[in-house]
């Protein structure tokens, strides 16, 4: 049951992490129409019906899992950028501590699945009101997923190296953190500032 529990968490927290789906909805990097809504542990979802980026997420999912287990992975950053000139607009930075007991002594700290629903829902809350007031995106734009590892990480051939893709002189907003007793998280929102907001 623990195991069960456990997975649960982890799921949850990529959930809570990993709003991309939210995100890529809400910015208008993909249509639409190419989401659709369910429902899943008591929380909306919006899932992607586009194939190719359905793989994507399943595939980086599975291996954040992977990596979350064994309190390899440091921070997820999801990196929106102009699909003409690459230049990144929007960084949704996800820092992840986890705690080490539970991972090398296999501890038991309680927190019920409620608490860490809640908490999750309020993230999610707490992302779609960031979305209102970031600067249009008024261009076809793409995305990118970096992940930060501990060194010591067995890394897939399949992902390679990659620059921090930072934005210059960007605005931030600090959102509030979530924990499910084995990890915290602390979001931050980079976002490009329009040249016509500067003036």
């Amino acid at each position: 049951m623990e195991r069960v529990r456990a997975k649960f968490r982890q799921w949850g927290l990529i959930r809570g992490v990993w709003c991309g789906c939210s995100i890529l909805y809400n910015r208008g990097v993909y249509p639409e129409e190419s989401f659709g809504k369910v429902k899943k542990y008591g929380l909306p979802m919006l899932l992607t019906q586009d194939e190719a980026v359905k793989t994507f997420l399943t595939n980086l999912t599975s291996q954040l899992s992977e990596w979350l287990e064994g309190g390899k992975l440091q921070r997820i950053v999801l990196v929106i950028m102009s699909k003409a000139t690459g230049e990144v607009l929007e960084r949704w930075n996800f820092n992840i501590i986890t705690d080490g007991e539970v991972v090398e002594k296999g501890a038991v700290k309680e927190k019920s699945d409620k608490e860490i629903m809640r908490e999750i829902q309020a993230i999610m809350r707490q992302v779609n009101s960031c979305i209102s007031f970031l600067p249009c995106l008024d261009e076809p734009c793409i995305f990118d997923v970096l992940a930060y590892t501990d060194s010591d990480t067995t890394v897939p051939f399949t992902w390679m190296e990659s620059d921090a893709k930072l934005i210059d002189n960007p605005q931030m907003v600090k959102l509030h953190s979530f924990d499910t007793k084995i990890h915290k998280v602390d979001t931050l929102v980079s976002y490009k500032v329009d040249d016509l907001d500067e003036q």
